[in-house]
């Protein structure tokens, strides 16, 4: 197929039209297959011909679902899995081994904190936190049982930035396999496979699926990694349901739209709480005030749909602008048509320490805001009459 536009590749990719001639594909809801012959299940079996044996292996809808992010992604292949952070455990888990060493950027999800922290070590498995803002002490961080080096940008909360290039490099000049959640900004807005990364992994429950319907996710990349973690999933079962594959597979075809009016509100908000008096601060990748904004301007599309900011007076002040939302709802998703606030200190990284917590700027003032795809002028009133 000749190279095309994502907005092209997310509608276009699908299974093969059954004897029906259905122009949207259909829902293959069945828990398994049926084989022509005995000698048919045999060479299924042993990977002599291609064909489905059961959906936890393989089935048309999560087959086109992942073939579909393997084209936005420029991956060669891919697994779906059961949710993002299942696509997290899996790969790590798949390609790390008892005595290996993770070097990751310490701005991370509150969850793959947990993996590393609370559930690698029970397998031997250590790591090492490199700083975003100190990338020159990273490749001092490196041992010599190093096997991967895992990381997350835009970052979650705080929308912290990785070099995706340096990152490729220095994976690269280590003989590291290089995984980038790359959940914030999506394949529409940049593509770390194109900067070295060997595996990408996505929570489809968010920005993928854009409606707060379903959970999933998607583990991309080089064929050589995907093998190791296909082997991982098909015998430990994370699968993806056939529905949930159908749905966000239909998802991906309004992606880019949906991105280009999240990204444009975002940017909007960002601006507007900027001259708020009751904000200390805001962080936003396309806002010229972020530290990061050359890096943004030069890996991402659009500055996404996500925005950071701190509220004065602490925790109890972020309370009460919470209570006080009419029309932003209170949740710990993201990347629903619907706007979200989230207060990452006593929610989504409450498991950390204060110390930890510091460590990556969530302060107790700071509000995450997932932005929708409202009337962004609509936005801007809710949260004006909530800080004010």
């Amino acid at each position: 197929m000749s190279k095309q536009n994502p907005e092209t590749k997310s509608i276009r990719t699908q299974t093969e039209r059954s004897e029906q001639r259905e122009h949207s594909t259909p829902l293959f809801m069945t828990s398994s297959f049926v084989f022509d012959s005995a000698e048919h299940a045999r060479a299924l079996f042993a990977n002599e011909i291609e064909g489905n044996v059961y959906s936890r292996y393989s089935n048309p809808n999560t087959d086109e679902f992942v073939a579909k992010m393997c084209r936005l992604e420029e991956a060669q292949a891919g697994v779906a899995t059961a949710s993002g952070m299942s696509a997290i455990f899996s790969s790590l888990a798949a390609l790390l081994e008892q005595g290996d060493h993770v070097l990751a950027c310490r701005s991370l999800f509150g969850s793959s904190h947990q993996i590393l922290n609370g559930i690698l070590p029970k397998w031997g498995i250590d790591f090492s936190y490199g700083d975003i803002d100190d990338p020159e002490s990273w490749e001092e961080l490196i041992q010599d049982n190093t096997r991967v080096l895992f990381l997350e940008t835009p970052s979650n909360p705080g929308l912290d930035l990785i070099d995706l290039e340096w990152a490729g490099q220095l994976a690269d000049a280590h003989n590291l396999v290089l995984i980038v959640d790359n959940c914030f900004a999506t394949p529409y807005l940049q593509k770390p496979m194109n900067s070295g990364a060997d595996v990408v992994l996505h929570s489809a429950t968010k920005f993928i699926d854009g409606q707060g319907r379903g959970i999933g996710g998607v583990i991309v990349g080089h064929e050589r990694y995907i093998e190791e973690i296909n082997f991982f999933c098909r015998h430990s079962g994370p699968a993806l349901s056939p529905f949930n594959a159908w749905m966000f597979s239909k998802s991906l075809e309004t992606l880019p739209a949906r991105m280009d009016r999240h990204c444009s509100n975002a940017l909007a908000l960002a601006e507007f709480l900027e001259d708020q008096q009751n904000v200390e601060w805001v962080k936003y990748p396309f806002l010229p005030s972020h530290p990061q904004y050359k890096l943004a301007k030069k890996q991402m599309k659009q500055g996404g749909g996500v925005v950071a900011f701190n509220i004065s007076g602490g925790y109890e002040a972020a309370k009460s602008f919470l209570d006080k939302l009419d029309t932003i709802s209170l949740s710990a998703n993201l990347g629903d048509t619907r706007t979200i606030a989230t207060h990452p200190a006593s929610t989504t990284h409450s498991k950390l320490t204060d110390d930890e917590r510091a460590a990556v700027n969530i302060t107790p003032g700071m509000m995450r805001i997932a932005v929708g795809l409202e009337s962004v002028e609509d936005l801007q009133k809710d949260i004006d009459q909530a800080l004010n």
